[in-house]
């Protein structure tokens, strides 16, 4: 098994080094930390709202199961209604 060890990492990191510079790396840094926590603040905020949105979910299935009963004020229509305009009878 190939892995990671200390003299890999330390030659990925000088060749950053040469890439990016050591003025960078600091900005870099800081912009992976960031992009992280905010991944996981957004992670939670998606758990949070995912569980609070279960309860509404079953009350407008509730709602929508009494407007099937027939508590609806529109008025019911045929289910193959026929066309309000005839066919020519002359072809």
């Amino acid at each position: 098994m190939m892995g990671i060890g200390f003299p890999e990492l330390m030659i990925i990191l000088v060749i950053i080094m040469i890439i990016f510079g050591a003025g960078k790396l600091p900005e870099i840094g800081s912009a992976f930390g960031n992009s992280i926590r905010n991944f996981k603040k957004s992670m939670k905020e998606a758990e949070e709202g995912d569980a609070e949105a279960l309860p509404e979910a079953t009350d407008a299935t509730d709602a929508a199961k009494e407007v099937t009963e027939g508590d609806s004020d529109e008025p019911e229509t045929a289910e193959n209604p026929v066309a309000s305009t005839p066919e020519p009878e002359d072809k």
